[in-house]
């Protein structure tokens, strides 16, 4: 009894180490500069050297949060698999934890995020997956965040979102091509932001997007 008993606490342990998370995170954009890979919650990345410098990261395992102070403090957003070349909030990021364990990603960039569990991912992004799958549009606008709710496909530049019905409207973004800038403002005036290929959970230009543009 407790050869069996040590036995099957051998294999909890190599289940729970196998679905471990595991997130690389980069100093720059696109994969590049210094790099540290996280298997467990960093609660300040002033102790590996990584304060304020993430740019881009890739995720293999698990759901990880990411937050702009501290102790996972301030504001957060909720990555899964996959691979982002550009975050939202480029180089804000104090602390990391994981908040759900799960398999590996499904393919580089455009893996679906499973969290039926936590109440959010499938909603919006299995549209977005079929699309990608049939080489869909450049970018996919979704008017909630997590890619769910009304969803608007741009293929091209568009100079006032409010002649597609999606003015102020948007709160994430899928980009499947290209880098493509957000503004406040329509004509692409007011504070803009450009964002690379990705998924983006919640943009911080949460419902204030009226043009976007592809620069490159």
């Amino acid at each position: 009894m407790k050869r069996l008993l040590a036995a099957a606490a051998v294999l909890a342990t190599l289940a729970n180490t196998a679905f471990a998370g595991e997130m690389t995170i980069f100093a720059d954009s696109n994969f590049r500069g210094n790099r540290v890979t996280l298997e467990r919650d960093a609660r300040n990345l002033s102790d590996f050297g990584f304060n304020d410098r993430i740019s881009s990261v890739v995720i293999r395992y698990g759901t990880w949060q990411l937050c702009q102070d501290a102790n996972f403090r301030g504001r957060c957003a909720e990555l899964g698999p996959g691979e982002y070349r550009q975050l939202p909030f480029n180089d804000s990021v104090s602390s990391i934890r994981e908040i759900s364990r799960g398999g590996p990603g499904r393919g580089p960039g455009w893996d679906r995020d499973d969290r039926d569990d936590r109440g959010h991912g499938r909603g919006g992004w299995d549209r977005g997956e079929r699309d990608d799958r049939r080489g869909g549009p450049d970018v996919i606008l979704f008017q909630d965040r997590d890619f769910r709710g009304p969803d608007m496909a741009l293929e091209r530049d568009a100079r006032n979102l409010t002649d597609y019905g999606f003015n102020d409207r948007v709160s994430s973004i899928v980009i499947r091509e290209g880098r493509w800038e957000f503004c406040e403002d329509a004509d692409f005036r007011g504070r803009c932001e450009v964002f690379g290929p990705g998924r983006y959970p919640m943009v911080d230009m949460n419902d204030r997007i009226s043009s976007a543009r592809r620069v490159r």
